[in-house]
């Protein structure tokens, strides 16, 4: 197979970008295409394409009637999911990839933003996560979690929400936590999300998040090493 692989991202607000992923795509010179849902713009159809990101955003997944394009984003997943293609999804992306398989997606018992640890369940050996960390800090922000999609497996969590990750098949990832997420696109965040920032169990201060930067070298370097891994399945199928 080439591997001039096309990767369509889409992406749901211009302060939620692809952080450190657009870094591994130009590193490897593959195709990118951006689709900004905002925009109304053309979702990719599954054929012509290879790989298919979701990104997080401020809506909910069942936001539909404030955002008609959500339901065709749906089906545009589902295609991607019943063509056997690869999809990543982080964030609300991820909570979109359990919607898309038949699980209920609803707000979480904490809100969790800042900078927590996630632990990897026994599960993940199995999976592509297998070579995370059996404890690592990464960036959170997120209200909504979702039930575990049937026939997925089951690979981390957090203190404050169960469902940080599953993997389903051998071509779909979902993440609830944001390793992409840059010291450039962390500034970003705050700035459009700072009224979420208030005093609660599992929400850091503006001053918290930006005072533990550092720890976004090294998620991103995990993501980079998951989606090397993930190419080099997608090439060995």
């Amino acid at each position: 197979m080439k591997k001039n692989l096309r990767v369509y991202a889409l992406l749901h607000a211009p302060f939620e970008g692809l952080g450190c992923i657009s870094h591994w795509v130009n590193k490897n010179g593959y195709q990118l295409h951006e689709v900004c849902l905002w925009k109304n713009a053309n979702l990719p159809a599954a054929e012509s394409s290879d790989m298919l990101i979701i990104m997080g955003g401020p809506m909910s997944v069942h936001d539909e009637k404030k955002y008609p394009w959500l339901y065709y984003e749906k089906k545009c997943i589902e295609e991607f999911i019943q063509h056997e293609k690869h999809v990543l999804g982080i964030c609300l992306g991820a909570q979109l990839i359990a919607h898309v398989l038949g699980s209920r997606v609803y707000p979480n018992q904490y809100k969790e933003i800042g900078w927590f640890p996630v632990y990897l369940l026994e599960a993940a050996q199995n999976t592509l996560l297998h070579f995370f960390p059996g404890e690592f800090i990464t960036f959170h922000w997120h209200g909504d979690t979702f039930d575990l999609p049937r026939g997925a497996v089951h690979v981390a969590k957090s203190e404050a929400c169960r469902h940080q990750a599953f993997t389903y098949g051998r071509q779909v990832i979902a993440l609830q936590f944001h390793p992409e997420m840059t010291q450039v696109s962390m500034q970003e965040m705050l700035k459009e999300g700072d009224a979420e920032l208030v005093s609660a169990k599992y929400v850091q201060s503006a001053e918290t998040i930006l005072a533990h930067l550092h720890y976004a070298d090294a998620q991103n370097a995990l993501l980079h090493s998951l989606l090397d891994k993930w190419v080099a399945n997608f090439l060995g199928r």
